[in-house]
């Protein structure tokens, strides 16, 4: 097997791994009168509902679609770069063109896993919109 199945593989893994530990990131609450009364069960079945809500109504973004299309233009860009570069340098230029798209693809994969916790701006105004009308006070998310 070569170098470059190696790394995909690595890197598919390294993947899988990653999105497994990331957990999307939910409203945290402050202690008002409204959630002192309903409690911390209620509150979150109401956090629930407004995620969920959001979705449905279009603010929701498909997370996963976006880092693999990320990445996969990512791995593009370096594929391309890497066979530039073995081209004017004389070396085999579909090796470098591998070790090219492997790179910017780890690269890029390892960015945005990173930063895909983060709840889209738009999904986030809308759940504390949501929150807020039925009497919750959001102040901030983890």
């Amino acid at each position: 097997m070569n170098g470059t199945a190696n790394i995909s593989r690595i890197i598919f893994i390294l993947f899988i791994l990653i999105c497994s530990g990331c957990a999307q990131q939910r409203p945290v609450l402050y202690p008002n009168s409204y959630l002192t009364y309903v409690g911390n069960e209620k509150a979150q079945t109401d956090i629930d509902a407004c995620m969920h809500l959001a979705k449905k109504y279009g603010a929701g973004e498909n997370k996963g679609g976006k880092i693999a299309k990320d990445t996969a233009a990512g791995a593009t860009v370096g594929a391309a770069a890497g066979a530039a570069i073995g081209a004017v340098l004389g070396n085999n230029v579909g090796r470098a063109a591998g070790a090219g798209a492997a790179g910017a693809g780890a690269a890029t994969l390892t960015r945005k896993t990173i930063d895909s916790g983060e709840p889209d701006p738009l999904f986030r105004r809308f759940v504390e919109k949501c929150l807020h009308d039925k009497g919750y006070e959001t102040i901030g998310w983890q």
